[in-house]
C-alpha cells in the first residue's frame, strides 16, 4: 500500500505476526525435520518452477495440451517467431516437460507426460480460488 506523506510517496508494509517469545517445540522439529527432502532436490524443485515463470511456456504448455505440434505451427498459433518458440522449447525440454520426436524434416513435441498437465491445472484451480 502506497501512502502519501507531503511530497513524498513512501511504502506502507504490514509486519508478518511473530512469537514475542522464543519456544521451540523440538518434537515438532524433529517431525519435520525427518521428512523434509534433502536440499539438493528442494533445489531442483524450485527450478523445476522456475520454468513455470514465463507466460510464453505456460502457452505452448497449453498448447500442447491439445495437440502434439510443430514449432512453426506453435510459432503461427503464438504470433511469435521459430526462433523465439524454440528457444522455450529448449528450456521445456531440459526440464523434462515436453518432449520432441522426428517425421522427415519436421520435430513435432509434445507433452513429456500426464504429470505436465496435471500441474498446470492445479496452479489454476489455486489462482482461481
Amino acid at each position: 500500500m502506497f501512502v502519501e506523506k507531503g511530497d513524498k510517496v513512501s511504502r506502507e508494509y504490514n509486519e508478518i505476526p511473530c512469537c514475542e517469545e522464543k519456544n521451540i517445540n523440538d518434537e515438532v522439529v524433529e517431525y519435520v525435520r525427518a521428512d523434509m527432502p534433502g536440499i539438493e532436490k528442494l533445489y531442483d524443485l524450485a527450478e523445476l518452477y522456475k520454468v513455470f515463470g514465463d507466460c510464453t511456456r505456460i502457452r505452448i504448455l497449453y498448447a500442447l495440451f491439445e495437440s502434439e505440434m510443430c514449432v512453426c505451427d506453435i510459432a503461427e498459433l503464438l504470433n511469435m517467431t521459430t526462433s523465439a518458440i524454440s528457444h522455450q522449447l529448449r528450456t521445456l525440454n531440459r526440464a523434462r516437460l515436453v518432449k520432441y520426436r522426428r517425421e522427415g524434416k519436421s520435430v513435432f513435441y509434445s507433452l513429456a507426460d500426464d504429470h505436465v498437465r496435471t500441474i498446470i491445472y492445479q496452479g489454476m484451480e489455486h489462482i482461481e480460488e
